[in-house]
């Protein structure tokens, strides 16, 4: 089990890399009590070896590692790779590429929905993997030998799970698949939060354009507070004291004081200055920049069983295709689909997923193909037109 905390010793455990095909990669980190994701630990897998990288040790420079994820002639593997993307975007200012991830391709290779590691471990590497260790305590130092071998475990039992499910998407033609929604992983924008749209994460009852003026100002100032401060959004202020103060604009101190959750102290302190000053900008915003309530396409009267019949077509084509039903399309997708047919904007009516379903689920619904149970199974039969 090798733990690196040294600089020299990362270097050279890195310069070899910079020549492989592929590197596995995984982080453990800490979020409880802070804005941004503490990287504690990361592991890193190649062709022969693989170590645990201490990111808290003293003076410890994480160049090396950067530089590898940002080798473009090196595939980074990940296993639900989002969350370790998010840090080492961040981290590096860019975003490591190119990227290969498990629990994608894995969807794509008939194992179904958000498979677990130690799932694909299990039935690719006949292996299993002690949990025991996943929720511990990652920013203690010293480590202990048992959390070592848990994060190594990791990433080497990656590299036999990524070659298995390579093959197996060669072997099917689907390598292009997985490639295409790399893309979206690989987007730095996809893991920034603009503090002007996290009011779009509330929930609100009825809202109306004033309303969401006001709820983005106030919004956009717990973002930017909870950024500057690193400490979480509910720390700050929580949804529903958000939600609250939107609905009811407090229009003096005395007024914020009785909203719940905050108290008098820091209505009449300098937050809640600020918070009055966000109601304010809210209010002063003209009507036509407020932003408008994100309405759903109202669906004609009947299309319910159209939809329903979509949804067994598409059941059908996941389970015959072995691809997870949910990565093609979900139930608010078949009822856009059902209404709107080819103008419905949707992700199954592009790309790999239109080559799978999309074409023919407009044929079922335009009538061109019908549904049949034939020896207890569903198969379809082309119309005449």
């Amino acid at each position: 089990m090798k733990l690196i905390t040294d600089n020299d010793e990362l270097k050279a455990f890195c310069a070899p890399l910079a020549s492989a095909e592929f590197v596995t990669v995984d982080t453990e980190f800490i979020r409880e009590r802070t804005y941004w994701p503490v990287l504690c630990l990361l592991q890193i897998g190649g062709p022969d070896d693989a170590a645990a990288v201490d990111a808290l040790a003293p003076g410890i420079d994480l160049t090396p590692v950067f530089d590898l994820l940002a080798n473009r002639d090196v595939l980074k593997v990940f296993h639900a790779a989002r969350q370790d993307m998010e840090i080492f975007c961040r981290a590096m200012d860019d975003c490591p590429a190119p990227v290969f991830d498990t629990q994608v391709a894995a969807m794509v290779c008939g194992f179904g929905d958000s498979v677990g590691y130690e799932t694909l471990v299990s039935k690719l590497c006949k292996a299993s993997i002690d949990k025991s260790s996943r929720f511990t305590d990652w920013s203690a130092r010293p480590l202990s030998e048992k959390q070592i071998k848990y994060a190594l475990s990791d990433v080497t039992y990656l590299r036999t799970v990524y070659e298995k499910l390579q093959a197996k998407l060669e072997r099917n033609n689907r390598t292009p698949w997985v490639a295409s929604e790399m893309e979206a992983l690989q987007d730095r924008s996809f893991y920034m939060t603009d503090p002007q749209e996290a009011y779009q994460r509330l929930k609100t009852r009825r809202p109306t354009p004033r309303l969401l003026a006001i709820l983005r100002e106030i919004a956009a100032w717990r973002e930017t507070e909870a950024q500057r401060a690193d400490v979480p959004r509910n720390r700050i202020l929580r949804d529903e004291s958000l939600v609250e103060i939107a609905h009811h604009p407090p229009k003096s101190v005395e007024n914020l004081a009785r909203i719940r959750g905050l108290s008098q102290k820091m209505a009449e302190g300098w937050q809640g200055r600020q918070i009055m000053e966000a109601v304010e900008r809210g209010r002063a915003l003209p009507d036509a920049d407020c932003p408008k309530p994100v309405e759903k396409p109202q669906l004609p009267r009947g299309i319910g069983p159209v939809a329903d019949l979509l949804k067994v077509f598409l059941k059908m084509c996941a389970e015959e295709s072995e691809v997870a039903q949910r990565l093609i399309a979900n139930s608010e997708d078949i009822d856009n689909l059902a209404a709107f047919g080819e103008d419905a904007n949707i992700p199954a009516l592009s790309g790999w997923r239109r080559e799978l379903f999309g074409d023919a689920a407009l044929k079922v619904r335009d009538g061109r193909m019908a549904l049949a149970i034939k020896d207890r199974s569903v198969t379809v039969i082309d119309l005449p037109t």
